[in-house]
């Protein structure tokens, strides 16, 4: 009986104690998925024990706080922030992070500097592809490898796990990506400085000891008093620049003069030729447009080449200024770099700094000395030979060109198989048009369509030719004694009967009158017909021995028999 009611009591006394317990941790309100303070109440070799006025105490593995030196400064009693995770796992243990909290408070910050754009610390603790991993309060960011300094480093050790001050650049909530930046620091830094050095600089001013820092194709950067500048390659000289560190070295000091101070992106130009007066303002007094002058080869270009006529000053010899013979020769095959040449003024153009020059017109005109040639007869060198034509070049340079019909009268290609190249020859220049010479070698010779001339022959008279050769469509002849001209009468000219229009009842050799119908001595064409002599012939019959023959109904027969005194013969009746 006694120990029923003993059980009764510590029974009654746990569900008080329970109760009380239960109304303890409700007044708590302690929430998962917080960040909540912890009193440490143990530090042992693996865990650190954490009171969280939870139903038990929660244990943290040692690795979360060995990142930093937060380790060596905890003590029993210390205060932390942990982040509860569980009240009760499946085992009935409390869960909490430390690593979770740093990250989650460290989450918090970053999206306040973010928009703030507040500098915080952050260690690069690793490199990943493309960047690397900076870590801000426990919180890995990423930042890309343009982003860790002002300029491109080989090598980045020195930067490794030491207190690097940084901007977040960007964030993503969604998936827990930040991306940081230490560039952004240094070039505010920068900015900062320069704006308060370009407080002593102003546009206009000359500078003395500006040093070289480094140069470029096109330019030069400066340090003026602590201040980058910029000296551009066009401001180097009024004349033409080839190369920038063809004229000064790094750490060496020039003067220059400030034409440019941009306050919002803090940059500077400065220039030397500012210093002196443009040359090219009095341009116009001291060159005149025609006049010679003599110069120096600068540049050398595929369209032509650079001449220095003072120093400032430069001038443009184009690639068709250069040569009489040859309007696209490459300016390095007529003159060299460095090369002192005699120079004739074309145009000037102050505005746009400009001058055309030309070097033909200090040179002979081999055009206006063959002028005089055209019409006799020279000797040329074959330097080509096509399909069609030959070239040649006379001594003074000149290239012509002789068509395969003016190698003889002919007018045959074949022709041009006699011919080689290197070979001499002599010819005629026959014309001289917008700088085109044309040869002859037929010209040399007796034209043969003289024989019209000097036998008086013009379109309508007749002349006795020989066959030359008989073909299927007609008949050559040839119309001089010596053959040189052989024209060809077609079949349907060859009789004005049709029947006895056929090629193959003439013979070479013998003698054949035709009439000629078309007849033009410039572009030595001859047109022959048998047909239209033979009706001539008629029409001269008729007219002499027969007036009003056609009309009286008298055949051409009985004319002829009538003038050679014969009696026509009697006509047979009909059926």
């Amino acid at each position: 009986m006694a120990v029923e009611t003993i059980h009764q009591e510590l029974s009654t006394s746990q569900k008080e104690f329970e109760s009380l317990l239960n109304e303890d941790f409700k007044d708590r309100k302690l929430k998962e998925g917080e960040i909540i303070k912890a009193t440490i109440t143990e530090i042992t070799k693996n865990f650190i024990v954490c009171d969280v006025k939870a139903k038990m105490e929660g244990m943290i593995p040692i690795e979360e706080f060995k990142n930093d030196d937060e380790l060596s400064k905890l003590i029993v009693g210390s205060k932390i922030d942990v982040y509860l995770e569980r009240i009760e796992s499946f085992k009935g243990e409390i869960i909490i992070s430390r690593e979770k909290a740093r990250r989650m408070k460290a989450w918090n910050r970053m999206e306040k500097v973010f928009e703030t754009g507040e500098e915080i610390t952050a260690y690069i603790t690793g490199r990943v592809k493309g960047g690397f991993i900076a870590t801000c309060d426990g919180l890995p960011t990423f930042m890309p490898a343009s982003q860790i300094d002002v300029k491109p480093i080989k090598r980045f050790d020195h930067l490794m796990n030491v207190p690097l001050k940084v901007i977040a650049t960007r964030i993503d909530k969604i998936r827990g990506n930040v991306c940081t930046s230490r560039r952004a620091v240094l070039e505010k830094s920068k900015d900062s400085d320069a704006k308060e050095a370009l407080k002593n600089l102003k546009e206009g001013d000359v500078i003395d000891d500006a040093k070289v820092k480094a140069t470029t194709d096109w330019g030069i950067f400066l340090d003026i008093k602590g201040v980058d500048a910029l000296l551009h390659v066009s401001d180097l000289s009024h004349g033409r620049v080839k190369k920038p560190s063809d004229l000064v070295t790094i750490g060496q000091t020039m003067k220059v003069k400030i034409t440019k101070i941009d306050k919002e992106t803090n940059r500077v130009s400065a220039s030397v030729k500012a210093l002196t007066e443009d040359p090219y303002d009095s341009l116009e007094k001291k060159y005149k447009i025609g006049s010679f002058y003599t110069g120096t080869v600068t540049k050398l270009m595929d369209y032509g080449a650079f001449v220095r006529l003072e120093d400032g000053i430069e001038g443009l010899i184009h690639s068709s200024e250069l040569s009489w013979t040859n309007k696209n020769v490459q300016p390095s095959k007529i003159l060299s770099a460095s090369q002192d040449v005699k120079v004739k003024i074309v145009t000037i153009d102050s505005g746009a700094k400009r001058i055309s020059l030309s070097y033909k017109d200090t040179l002979p005109n081999p055009w206006k000395e063959v002028e005089s040639k055209v019409g006799s007869a020279v000797e040329v060198t074959i330097n080509n030979i096509t399909d069609k034509a030959i070239f040649a070049d006379l001594d003074n340079g000149l290239t012509g060109m002789l068509h395969y019909r003016e190698l003889s009268y002919q007018e045959e290609n074949q022709d041009l198989k006699q011919f080689k190249k290197g070979q001499k020859i002599k010819v005629k220049i026959v014309e001289l048009k917008d700088d085109k010479l044309r040869f002859s070698v037929r010209a040399l010779e007796k034209d043969p369509f003289d024989w019209f001339k000097e036998n008086k022959k013009k379109e309508g008279s007749i002349i006795t030719t020989r066959v030359h050769e008989v073909l299927k469509t007609g008949v050559k002849v040839s119309i001089d004694a010596d053959k040189h001209i052989i024209v060809m009468i077609k079949k349907n000219h060859l009789a004005k009967e049709s029947a006895d229009a056929r090629p193959e009842i003439f013979v070479s050799g013998n003698a054949l009158d035709a009439m000629i119908t078309e007849l033009d001595l410039e572009k030595r064409e001859v047109v022959l017909s048998v047909k239209a002599a033979q009706v001539y012939e008629e029409k001269g019959l008729v007219a002499k021995f027969g007036v009003n023959a056609a009309k009286s109904g008298a055949t051409l027969a009985g004319i002829f028999q009538k003038a050679l005194g014969k009696k026509p013969k009697k006509k047979k009746e009909e059926d």
